[in-house]
């Protein structure tokens, strides 16, 4: 029999209720193997053959980051307040149960970045996977700091000065990118959007670079806060010296795709994309 792992975020109340629909219908098609949504490794020996989150966006990109190396397809259940990346709730569930756990579920595949702090004499220091960013944030005392930053190592990079830079993939275009001003990427494009935060430019706009590419950034002045924020839930202190790496992941995220969903329907009603303004009748 099908073996389904379930991951849910009893902070939230919402989660917990919508946890017992969810059980039910998974119990009627396969063994249900529940856990917390903590930070805890998942233990090698746990077999699965799907994983279910349900909470929020952000607690699925907690649980996709802590299941990346298991490369299994996960359903999102949303019981959070947007549920752009979550794309199912229990009666979508339900609706399409004979779907999820079928032999080949629909799958969204996503691109990770993979981060890696090394400092200024070569050795490692910290290192991680985002699903949507990876922001150099200045952090306090929020004095404005100084980087360089290179695409490719071939060519000369740029200098930026000023409150960070956002590293988004196309599933992050969405979030914190854009909110700063960067373009929407879909998520289909294989490639990693650059987004400036405040930079003491006029002409330095986000760009869209190849998924590739390696991303360096040297930093030069930094605060005593300084670090890089990764989908803004892991924190990895960067220090004057430390070059910041950011490449695509060597793998993707499997989301398993709720039939009833369209990306640029969920851009529209919850992102409100494209809006028109409101008008006197």
């Amino acid at each position: 029999m099908m073996k389904a792992l379930l991951i849910v975020n009893r902070d939230k109340i919402e989660a917990a209720r919508a946890a017992d629909a969810v059980r039910g219908v998974i119990a009627s098609h396969a063994e249900v193997i529940e856990l917390d949504a903590d930070d805890a490794p998942i233990a090698a020996a746990q077999a699965f053959d799907l994983a279910f989150v349900v909470g929020g966006d952000g607690t699925l990109i907690a649980q996709t980051r802590r299941l990346v190396d298991r490369a299994k397809p996960i359903v999102g259940i949303n019981a959070g307040r947007l549920g752009f990346l979550a794309e199912f709730d229990a009666a979508d569930l339900e609706k399409h149960a004979w779907l999820v756990f079928s032999e080949k579920p629909p799958l969204r595949q996503r691109m990770l970045l993979s981060v890696d702090v090394v400092h200024a004499d070569g050795t490692p220091s910290d290192e991680g996977v985002a699903i949507n960013d990876a922001v150099i944030a200045a952090g306090a005392p929020h004095r404005m700091i100084e980087m360089g930053m290179s695409v490719d190592a071939d060519h000369e990079g740029v200098d930026i000065t000023g409150d960070g830079v956002i590293i988004a993939t196309p599933t992050g275009s969405t979030a914190y990118s854009a909110s700063a001003g960067g373009p929407i990427v879909h998520p289909d494009v294989d490639g990693i959007t650059i987004t400036p935060i405040c930079a003491q430019s006029l002409a330095f706009r986000p760009v869209v670079v190849g998924a590739h590419e390696t991303i360096s950034v040297s930093m030069r002045r930094v605060n005593e806060g300084t670090c890089v924020v990764l989908d803004g839930q892991r924190f990895l202190p960067l220090r004057a010296g430390d070059t910041l790496r950011v490449t695509a992941h060597d793998r993707k995220a499997l989301f398993v795709a709720n039939p009833s969903n369209r990306y640029w329907d969920a851009l529209r009603a919850k992102m409100r994309w494209a809006a028109p303004p409101s008008y006197r009748k």
